[in-house]
């Protein structure tokens, strides 16, 4: 499967929450999507379909893809820890993640892009491998050339959020990925536990 570029307030409404961030449109039609939308009568969903459900919602939320996500799950499994939070800790630091929730860039995706293109470095050295895995206490920072760049201006002077688990200084331009999250600290809707089971059986 190729990575989902469709509309992403359809994939929303078929999960019920605006998993890629704000969204007027599906703030406006917060239904499941179809012919006849909110008035269809939907019976009670089975065990399996819950958990699937959750699968698909932290791969999108995320931006990963099946093959990467069953590798993550298989390193979460032989991981000292619990499972479904060792996971999700490994999602969060992906480096794509760490430069959106630094807010250099709005969504994921974008900053999927700019990892991609070349705009981020890691403890100085260039990086460009979106999954590229951080450690505790990595320094990630705008490479100097891409630093006048208007998205990643435009990004950080709309960007509010805050984690404990990250520190960004605005006029060099970089933050440090202080440490792993704890499962408390990571603010996504996501049951980990279905996603446990799904791959457990």
């Amino acid at each position: 499967m190729a990575r989902y570029t469709g509309p992403k307030t359809k994939i929303a409404r078929k999960f019920g929450e605006a998993i890629f961030g704000d969204d007027k449109s599906f703030e406006k039609r917060n239904y499941p999507p179809g012919q006849h939308g909110n008035a269809r009568r939907r019976g009670k969903k089975s065990e399996y379909a819950i958990q699937l459900m959750e699968k698909q919602k932290a791969k999108y939320t995320y931006g990963i893809l099946e093959r990467q996500f069953r590798g993550l799950f298989k390193k979460a499994r032989a991981a000292q820890g619990i499972t479904g939070e060792v996971l999700l800790q490994l999602c969060e630091s992906r480096l794509d993640n760490v430069v959106f929730r630094m807010g250099i860039a709005p969504t994921r995706s974008g900053a999927r892009q700019l990892v991609s293109h070349r705009h981020i470095t890691v403890n100085g050295e260039l990086v460009n491998i979106p999954s590229y895995s951080l450690k505790a206490g990595d320094v990630v920072a705008v490479r100097e050339k891409s630093k006048s760049l208007e998205a990643i201006e435009r990004s950080l002077s709309n960007s509010s959020h805050v984690y404990e688990w990250i520190t960004w200084n605005d006029d060099t331009k970089q933050g440090t990925y202080v440490s792993v999250p704890a499962r408390i600290q990571i603010p996504e809707n996501i049951n980990e536990q279905f996603i446990v089971e799904l791959y457990s059986k």
